[in-house]
């Protein structure tokens, strides 16, 4: 019986990648850079706690995030779920460490917890809905006050984009079966 792909509703903007989390990543990556995600969903937060409107110029900017990082949230669940098939091959001397900087040196060496930590706290439907969150604060001109776990799951997607980068830089080994008896 075949297993059914998970899409990542990558359509929009590198055609339709389904099943395979790796190439979504570089498709993610291909959209916009680690700097990028992280300013914008940094602002998005910020605006969350004003009564300013995020991006008040250009709207569909925030249409095109939400897309986007709504894709990314997915396909770090199922990189979650592929934690124990694959690895992320060693260091290298040219990654851009500065950027990661919310790793752990466990979470560093193997970035694969962090989805996993991400998603023993909240359930992939409850990633959505703070992503979905945050974008109407941030666009309400009234105060509101945002759930206190907002912050929280924001620090994970931090999180799960700097391990998402680091697979993207190091690649993947997959783990040989034998392996995977022993771990």
């Amino acid at each position: 019986m075949k297993k059914n792909k998970i899409s990542f509703e990558t359509s929009f903007r590198a055609g339709n990648i389904a099943g395979n989390p790796f190439k979504a990543i570089d498709a993610f990556s291909d959209f916009g850079d680690l700097d990028y995600y992280k300013q914008n969903l940094n602002e998005a937060v910020m605006y969350c706690y004003i009564t300013k409107v995020y991006r008040q110029d250009n709207p569909s900017d925030v249409f095109v995030l939400y897309n986007v990082v709504k894709s990314f949230i997915k396909v770090c669940y199922c990189l979650n779920k592929k934690s124990k098939k694959w690895k992320v091959a060693d260091s290298l001397s040219c990654e851009t460490v500065f950027h990661l900087s919310t790793l752990t040196k466990e979470e560093y060496d193997n970035p694969f917890i962090v989805f996993q930590k991400a998603f023993e706290v909240r359930t992939l439907k409850e990633f959505e809905l703070f992503l979905c969150q945050v974008l109407e604060l941030s666009l309400s001109p009234y105060d509101e006050d945002p759930d206190s776990h907002l912050i929280m799951l924001y620090i994970h997607l931090i999180k799960m984009l700097d391990a998402a980068e680091l697979i993207r830089e190091r690649g993947v080994e997959k783990i040989k079966k034998k392996d995977r008896i022993l771990a």
